[in-house]
């Protein structure tokens, strides 16, 4: 909590300077590596000289296959990783690989241009480096994601960016989930990432690391094809109606862990958005999300939908209390029950039995 309250106050104030650990991009990154092969990439939130992203493309072009890399800067040329990006100027660099055979990105086999502008991922400038991008690759101002990523659906670009967690439930960022636009890479460990940054880090989870502020919810977005996207997610639980209440605005069972999805059940379920981290479509398909904003879900016209004094214009309501955002599915495959590991010992000793 304390992670998203420095993240939300960082917004408000539209300070941006959060940077991501190399070790996080090439954990991310690593599973993307046949997308990258001739390709164009983009980091366009990057201080170019201090950025990791740049460092792990530049280091890694000739393994990836890359065709090129280019990364902009927003009127920063301070080697200070945390400079008020006060400088005269804002660059860009193009990258097109090793020349000299010793496999290290050299200064002088980086092309540095200068722009008239100053470097904002919105300008003309950065626009037409867009438009030759392949894939974007980056973490982007948190402040402005729902405009970032809009800009990059609006010229069809392949994209893994760093984002939020909570952006999910945005009147305007899910429709792109649920329309399968955008879906979750592989994320970082234990859903919360650290970042260099100047900000006072005040999280209370145990592992603070000096330099740095651990934020919570943060995630990878992408719309690249990954392995992970396909596997189905195994479940075991069975559906009673006891444990599995429906909601009383909507015609659908309330389920508060994603683990605890009924392997049987064909109906409409709403779960909560960490679901999205195992969501396969070709297993369960979305329908809509319950979070105060009905037009999400009437759109569709499929959940049945009962205005309540309590649901503030869609969210779940049980035993006439709100619940938390609560994304609608409904299953499009059963999927083989798998007995609880709790079971089978039980079964062992009885099968010796006889």
């Amino acid at each position: 909590m304390a992670g998203n309250v420095n993240l939300h106050a960082a917004s408000k104030a539209k300070k941006d300077e959060f940077y991501t650990q190399l070790v996080d991009i090439e954990n991310e990154l690593k599973h993307y590596k046949t997308h990258f092969k001739d390709k164009v990439v983009l980091c366009n939130c990057d201080d170019p000289r201090v950025s990791n992203f740049f460092h792990y493309f530049s280091y890694n072009f000739e393994a990836l296959g890359l065709k090129k890399l280019i990364t902009t800067c927003y009127k920063n040329q301070n080697r200070d990783l945390f400079s008020q990006n006060d400088s005269e100027r804002a660059i860009w660099l193009e990258y097109y690989g090793d020349k000299n055979g010793n496999r290290v990105p050299d200064p002088e086999e980086i092309g540095i241009h200068y722009f008239n502008g100053d470097g904002d991922f919105r300008s003309p400038e950065c626009i037409e480096l867009l438009k030759e991008a392949d894939i974007v690759v980056t973490n982007p101002p948190f402040s402005l994601f729902r405009e970032y990523v809009a800009q990059l659906i609006e010229y069809d670009k392949k994209f893994v960016i760093i984002g939020n967690q909570n952006a999910i439930t945005n009147k305007d960022f899910f429709p792109l989930i649920r329309d399968n636009k955008i879906w979750l890479g592989y994320g970082f460990k234990g859903g919360a990432g650290h970042f260099y940054s100047k900000y006072e880090d005040v999280a209370t989870a145990g592992d603070h690391r000096e330099g740095m502020i651990r934020v919570s919810g943060v995630n990878w977005f992408t719309n690249l094809e990954i392995q992970k996207r396909n596997e189905n997610l195994i479940l075991f639980k069975k559906y009673n109606p006891d444990d599995y209440p429906k909601y009383d605005n909507y015609d659908a069972i309330n389920i508060d862990k994603t683990s605890d999805i009924p392997v049987d059940y064909t109906g409409f379920m709403g779960v909560p958005i960490t679901f999205m981290d195992k969501y396969n479509p070709t297993q369960f398909e979305i329908l809509g999300i319950c979070a105060g904003n009905s037009r999400l879900n009437k759109f569709y016209g499929i959940v049945p939908y009962t205005p309540h004094p309590e649901d503030r214009g869609g969210c779940a309501v049980l035993n006439n209390k709100r619940v938390y955002s609560r994304i609608l599915i409904r299953r499009r495959q059963l999927v083989q029950y798998q007995q609880p590991e709790t079971e089978l010992p039980m079964a062992a000793e009885k099968f010796e039995k006889y």
